[in-house]
């Protein structure tokens, strides 16, 4: 028998909350964590098996390193009269508010049966992993990507070249607050229940 409960894994899936690294205390998580995060990610589903999500963490100084990469990517990937000071200077911020960032990225695997949009699936599921396991353990996270993260500047910056694909970065902190209160809007108007053969049209 199982040793965890249903009842907590409703609380840590429907307690999943979105904060941004202003949000973040100073706080240093300890590697372990940041290891189980990864392993956790790695059960992750994945058609053929084909494990295609790959990370790259950067903790420390080289928070910096990654800055200055995440503005020159926004910098070539955003039109000049559509770039914000205020974003780029996030962009600068955000990476020393957190205690690790994770680069995120999809290896393509030459099979025929297994397309691109189910290998990126895959690595969703996989941060989705990450998200869950670093809120069972009290850390909050942000997965940025931005126009900039589908822009031919990626091969050059995080030398990711097609058809590998860039999917952005994970901050994660400690939440200086409580997570907050979320809201969804009820499933039931988002399922339809089909226990019986359609006689026709479409709903």
């Amino acid at each position: 028998m199982d040793d965890f409960t249903i009842e907590a894994v409703h609380r840590i899936l429907r307690g999943r909350r979105t904060l941004k690294p202003i949000k973040f205390r100073d706080q240093t998580i300890d590697s372990s964590i940041i290891e189980a995060i990864l392993e956790n990610a790695n059960w992750a589903p994945t058609h053929g098996r084909t494990e295609p999500w790959r990370f790259q963490v950067y903790s420390g100084e080289a928070r910096k390193t990654l800055a200055e990469k995440l503005a020159a990517l926004y910098r070539a990937g955003v039109p000049l009269e559509k770039q914000k000071p205020e974003k780029l200077d996030q962009l600068r911020v955000n990476p020393l508010r957190a205690s690790h960032v994770i680069m995120i990225w999809m290896k393509k695997h030459d099979i025929e049966t297994v397309p691109e949009i189910e290998e990126v699936a895959a690595v969703a599921c996989a941060v989705q992993n990450m998200q869950l396991t670093a809120r069972a353990y009290g850390i909050a996270c942000f997965w940025s990507t931005g126009l900039q993260a589908y822009h031919k500047a990626v091969e050059e910056i995080f030398d990711i070249k097609p058809p590998d694909r860039y999917l952005g970065v994970l901050y994660l902190g400690y939440p200086k607050d409580a997570f907050p209160a979320g809201h969804r809007k009820p499933v039931s108007e988002k399922v339809v229940w089909v226990e019986t053969e359609p006689t026709g049209g479409h709903h």
